[in-house]
């Protein structure tokens, strides 16, 4: 395992996608501590940051608060990272295999265009996360992002496959222009859900206020969900579908498109 400490927090955001498996793995500790970082324009090293301790090795052990230090994993397509503490911008970006978990809150921009691997937050996530870039027709096409607390603004927006699952209540425009994948809200989001959906599902398991142009379907079990349940119960995640506790209402939309998208919101019997 490589383990990184951070030693002081710098003062303007820090670019150090070069934090990865894929560029450490076969190196020894005075290449890895030799690597370039950016802050701002300026040129630096891993250890002007960072004290390093361990080589060669797809295992990254990040401790401290590095929140300002983005592109952590950027493209990362193996290994993993564990962040003890927070994460910056950019988190997962691009990432294609792999696993990354922080113990602390995330920035903007998490799993950013991500097309497979696992990322778990375990606190808070900021906007856009999973989504596309300003200017790109397509977010994450691929993997789960797990967020256990809140998120920000246009979570999922543009993905088309992949799974991401928010603990805690979502920000505007949930799945925005949303193409394809699973978004599951698990305690709510706030307006504008689903806007300019085209294809896609998301789940809610609070109520949410919907755009008019979401339309009623039906209220039924569907029989996907058993199986992500069970799949996102191995992860620590619980999603009820059992037909005696309750049944989710299906909307259709964002028929201004027209899209072909769905909205699922549980309706517990106990309600």
């Amino acid at each position: 395992m490589i383990t990184l400490t951070l030693k002081e927090q710098p003062n303007v955001p820090l670019e150090a996608e070069v934090l990865s498996p894929d560029a450490m793995a076969a190196l020894a500790n005075d290449a890895i501590r030799a690597l370039p970082v950016y802050l701002g324009k300026k040129l630096c090293r891993v250890d002007d940051f960072f004290a390093v301790e361990g080589e060669a090795s797809d295992e990254l052990n990040i401790r401290g608060d590095a929140r300002k230090v983005k592109w952590i994993g950027r493209g990362m397509t193996r290994g993993r990272i564990t962040i003890v503490g927070n994460a910056g911008m950019h988190l997962g970006a691009y990432m294609t295999g792999g696993a990354i978990e922080v113990s602390g809150n995330a920035s903007d921009w998490l799993g950013g265009e991500m097309t497979g691997g696992l990322i778990r937050i375990r606190g808070n996530a900021g906007g856009q996360v999973g989504a596309a870039y300003r200017g790109s027709r397509a977010g994450m096409t691929g993997g789960t992002i797990l967020v256990e607390g809140t998120a920000g603004l246009e979570v999922g927006m543009r993905m088309k496959r992949g799974t991401i699952v928010i603990g805690g209540m979502v920000r505007d425009f949930a799945g925005l222009e949303m193409k394809g994948g699973t978004i599951v809200l698990l305690s709510g989001a706030e307006i504008r859900t689903g806007a300019w959906m085209m294809r896609g599902t998301i789940v809610s398991l609070k109520p949410i206020p919907l755009l008019p142009s979401f339309l009623y379907a039906s209220t039924y079990n569907p029989t996907f969900l058993r199986l992500y349940a069970k799949h996102l119960g191995t992860l620590g995640f619980a999603i009820p579908y059992e037909e005696q506790d309750g049944a989710y209402q299906r909307y259709t939309g964002d028929t201004s498109i027209p899209g072909k998208g769905e909205i699922l919101i549980w309706k517990s019997v106990k309600a």
